[in-house]
């Protein structure tokens, strides 16, 4: 990503926000055969002090990754849109696009059968909790069993990061308030990111 300094998102915590809100990542691993890319949920081990997530690939998306055996790049994606310049003062005409977006790199840890299907069964209860008839992989744990044996899960310890929060932090407030405005319309979820970034005390104090 570019490197802007106003953009930085350097908390580990707004990163972790970011990946419980926004579960659905592509990982991207540099294998031997060249640039292979795949989307799964990820979520966070919370349990951890540091920054590690767990997934899983559909065989055999592992072995096209060669998962394990390099460092892969997760890219968390989250609210984004494009900004027109019709919402900024008469003159300005050139647009841009607004997102909040981290780059996690690590090299994943391959998980045994039990430790991949202990994974599995804390992502679907992270997805169903909280749905009223919310069903989990306890209700026929031999099915479920059978049928994980067609992944592969994963843990990647994050050993660094490159986050960014491009929310108009270069335009004037009142010009953030319209931009914010416009969005809220369309695209809520960025325009409470803009107002989160607003209420943020600036950097070093």
């Amino acid at each position: 990503m570019r490197h802007t300094p106003t953009y930085l998102m350097t908390d580990v915590d707004e990163v972790k926000r970011l990946i419980r809100n926004h579960p659905w990542a592509t990982f991207v691993s540099p294998a031997s055969t060249g640039l292979v890319a795949s989307h799964y949920p990820a979520i966070l081990e919370e349990d951890r002090d540091e920054l590690s997530i767990v997934s899983h690939f559909g065989r055999p998306d592992e072995r096209s990754h060669e998962l394990g055996e390099h460092e892969i790049l997760v890219i968390i994606q989250g609210p984004h849109d494009y900004v027109s310049p019709s919402w900024y003062p008469e003159g300005q005409v050139i647009p841009t696009w607004n997102h909040v977006t981290a780059h996690l790199y690590g090299t994943p840890e391959v998980l045994s059968e039990d430790e991949n299907y202990e994974m599995l069964s804390r992502l679907t209860d992270h997805f169903e909790d909280h749905r009223p008839d919310g069903r989990h992989l306890s209700q026929d744990e031999a099915g479920t069993r059978r049928a994980a044996k067609g992944t592969v899960g994963l843990r990647m310890r994050v050993r660094r990061f490159d986050a960014r929060a491009k929310l108009s932090q270069n335009k004037a407030p009142e010009v953030v308030d319209d931009i914010t405005a416009h969005l809220a319309e369309r695209n809520p979820a960025l325009a409470e990111e803009m107002r989160r970034q607003q209420d943020r005390p600036p950097a070093g104090h």
